[in-house]
């Protein structure tokens, strides 16, 4: 792509936090905030906004209409030339539209860009716009592949209760059934893992509420996951829960490349520091004669990515679901 002058404005957010970045030739420092908030009627949009806006002053960053005007420069600073947002829930839990509108009015850039976490992850993991397809395995799990023309396929993502297969509290919820099998003296448990989870979450009487009944239940599901691949070299019980994890993590990545022309194939996510969780998700895909590439970067490295497309080149593909663009 040929340089043009213009900063990038890139913001993903998820649920365990807001990061934001620029780009202007060269890329800035990663800056944070609190994640989404979910209100009864959905995703907190203008708080999550606020906290962008905030950010870009901290930083010393001029943005957007409302940028101060001083007598040192004489002019307002310039607007961002393009600002992605990048947002988990996207899908489910937020007015596609309402969001553009929202971060077009609080960034005031010159071209604005919303898009779902899951293409984002995507163009981070390959580090280009072209047919591919990411799995990714964090508190949740989610497999996206699209070969941003006709084809948009996404896989799982149905959230803790209903789906998010492979993914950390997906393992974590199978650990916790495991201990508590031990529990009640069934063969098939996990003596191993029922220590372990007692000694971080407490006695097993309280688990159903913690799990069942807290807002945070899906982040303290994923807590245990690290019990569980931690166990997996001594334990049978957590080697093979890991092993699951890897092969449907396996089968969403597969599911999301269908019909793709030679895709790049990529996985992310905290969990795959597991070996077993890794090696069976390799074996799967090895089975059909596929493979995986390294991951190039992230959400936040493919919202960059996105923002310098659209700001060289002046086009960038659309989608009613996953990507609009102003």
């Amino acid at each position: 792509m040929t340089s043009r002058p213009g900063r990038v404005v890139a913001v993903d957010v998820g649920g365990s936090g807001l990061r934001l970045s620029t780009y202007a030739g060269g890329l800035g420092p990663v800056l944070t905030a609190p994640g989404a908030r979910v209100r009864p009627g959905g995703i907190d949009v203008a708080a999550l906004v606020a906290d962008a806006r905030a950010l870009l002053a901290a930083d010393g960053t001029g943005f957007g209409p409302q940028a101060a005007t001083t007598e040192e420069s004489g002019a307002a600073e310039e607007a961002p030339a393009v600002v992605v947002w990048s947002m988990r829930g996207l899908l489910f839990l937020a007015d596609r539209s309402a969001v553009l509108a929202a971060v077009v009015a609080g960034l005031g850039a010159r071209r604005t860009v919303v898009v779902s976490d899951a293409v984002a992850n995507l163009v981070g993991a390959t580090g280009r716009l072209g047919p591919g397809a990411v799995v990714a395995a964090g508190t949740g799990a989610v497999a996206f592949g699209t070969d941003f023309d006709g084809q948009w396929r996404r896989v799982d993502g149905w959230g803790h209760v209903l789906g998010d297969a492979g993914s950390a509290a997906a393992l974590g919820m199978a650990g916790l059934r495991a201990a508590l099998r031990a529990h009640d003296g069934l063969t098939d448990g996990s003596p191993t893992l029922l220590r372990a989870a007692t000694d971080l979450l407490g006695p097993p009487e309280g688990w159903p509420r913690l799990v069942m009944a807290a807002p945070d239940a899906p982040e303290r599901l994923a807590s245990v996951a690290p019990l569980v691949t931690g166990a997996a070299e001594s334990d049978p019980v957590a080697l093979e829960l890991c092993r699951r994890a890897g092969t449907e993590l396996a089968t969403s990545l597969l599911r999301a490349a269908e019909g793709l022309d030679r895709p790049v194939l990529c996985a992310t996510g905290g969990l795959l520091t597991s070996a077993p969780v890794a090696a069976a998700l390799d074996d799967h895909l090895a089975a059909v004669g596929a493979h995986r590439s390294p991951a190039a970067g992230g959400a936040l490295e493919g919202a960059v990515h996105l923002g310098r497309h659209l700001r060289d080149t002046g086009t960038l593909p659309r989608h009613p679901a996953y990507l609009l663009v102003d």
